[in-house]
């Protein structure tokens, strides 16, 4: 009976120790966007093997997804790694009460105060974003990637994506995106400070709000003006 008792502690030790392993795992993936087996190991300090295994039971529970992940220019040999993403499902779990407390408290601002006070609310939670991205503006070639450094220090997990006509902002965690679900404004003032921001016409692909796996805004490539030579008036 001893030895019974003592095994299923073992056990249940196990489990505990699996159990909060898969939600460090889950955590890393949160905070660093898609990532691989070996990244994560790395961030971890786990064999790859063994995030390998917490990934498979991720994956069975429905709290991540892999897709193979993107290269660009060259490709070594062998087979592309898998970069796994946190689902819907995974990200709900780390969001907890505080979530509906705002979604119950910007109803009722929709209520006694109009649609009105909720877009300035939104725009208000920009604001961060905007006052960081003016302390960093300087540092950076260019506006876009201020924009990504203010966004993943806001808590946003922001990278930039070379796409033919331009490049892809991505965001691969969003700390309001249970509430956007619900007040898409949010979601809207964000928009439109990305464009202010950038001083350019930008639009949103895809939010982790609506069940995309990625926040993505398409920013156009600046367009080069083309200089006509100008002709001298002909004479009479």
């Amino acid at each position: 009976m001893e030895s019974e008792r003592d095994e299923a502690v073992t056990e249940a030790e196990q489990r505990a120790a699996d159990a909060s392993t898969r939600s460090r795992v889950a955590r890393s993936i949160l905070q660093h966007g898609p990532s691989t087996a070996n990244e994560l190991a790395k961030r971890l300090g786990l064999t790859p093997a063994a995030v390998r295994r917490h990934l498979t039971v991720l994956d069975s529970i429905g709290q991540v997804t892999s897709r193979e992940q993107r290269v660009y220019g060259h490709r070594g040999r062998g087979r592309p790694a898998k970069a796994f993403t946190l689902t819907d499902t995974g990200r709900g779990e780390f969001y907890q009460a505080y979530d509906q407390l705002a979604i119950s408290a910007l109803g009722y601002l929709q209520r006694v105060a109009g649609e009105d006070a909720v877009e300035a609310f939104a725009a208000k939670v920009t604001e961060s974003v905007t006052e960081r991205f003016h302390e960093l503006e300087a540092e950076y070639p260019s506006s876009a990637e201020a924009l990504v450094e203010a966004l993943t220090a806001e808590g946003f997990v922001a990278s930039l994506q070379p796409v033919a006509s331009g490049v892809q902002l991505c965001q691969y965690h969003c700390p309001v995106a249970h509430v956007a679900a619900e007040f898409p404004q949010l979601c809207e003032a964000e928009t439109k400070a990305f464009a202010e921001l950038l001083g350019s016409h930008v639009q949103r692909l895809a939010t982790i709000a609506h069940g995309d796996g990625v926040c993505t805004t398409h920013v156009p490539r600046p367009v080069v003006a083309t200089m006509h030579p100008q002709h001298p008036p002909k004479g009479r």
